[in-house]
């Protein structure tokens, strides 16, 4: 889910909390992505529900103290960041109950020896598909390649997804070796979330 204000942010959580075991929650800092959500001392999680943040900011060690407070399952930070602020984070989060995960941008490889180490040491792996800071975008399967590049750097590693997923394409991923399948606007923007996700299961049966 991607919120730009602490209303819309409240109504999203709303909208799948009858059906959702796990929440992946885009956050944004206006600089290493176009767009800014709401400030993390102001949002809370849902109750029940496992809880990823993906944090889209430059220097994602800034906000370590308000992600300790707010407990997540696992943090994702976006591989292309501040690299000393992302080795920051990622040592503090090493000593918490709080795993650590990397996102990948289309453009960026898994093998890009930038990439390599962090890869190797993180818990979740994510190739991201979308538009950095936005609902939607297009679920380029082409980007599937990088599943079984990060398999052989990371065998332990979970991989997940992000960007353009739907009912045509979500088999087609799960099938391409993708463990966790983030579903952002074919839930969001639709006017029955429950009977949208309801068809995303059917077409993964």
């Amino acid at each position: 889910m991607t919120a730009y204000d602490l209303h819309d942010y409240r109504v999203q959580l709303e909208q799948i909390h009858a059906f959702a075991t796990r929440v992946h929650i885009d956050l944004m800092d206006g600089i290493f992505a176009p767009t800014k959500s709401p400030s993390l001392d102001k949002l809370w999680l849902p109750d029940g529900i496992r809880s990823d943040i993906h944090i889209m900011y430059q220097h994602p060690a800034l906000v370590l103290k308000e992600l300790l407070r707010l407990k997540p399952y696992m943090v994702v930070v976006q591989a292309e960041a501040n690299r000393q602020s992302v080795i920051e984070l990622q040592e503090k989060l090493l000593g918490s109950p709080i795993r650590f995960g990397i996102s990948l941008l289309a453009a960026s490889r898994p093998d890009d020896p930038k990439y390599i180490e962090l890869i190797r040491s993180a818990r979740h792996v994510l190739v991201f598909s979308g538009h950095l800071g936005y609902h939607g975008g297009r679920a380029d399967l082409g980007l599937l390649d990088k599943v079984a590049k990060v398999r052989e750097i990371n065998p332990r590693a979970e991989i997940g997804w992000d960007g353009g997923i739907n009912d045509k394409n979500i088999r087609d991923l799960s099938d391409g070796g993708v463990d966790v399948l983030n579903v952002g606007g074919t839930i969001q923007k639709s006017e029955n979330p429950q009977l949208s996700y309801n068809k995303l299961m059917e077409a993964l049966a």
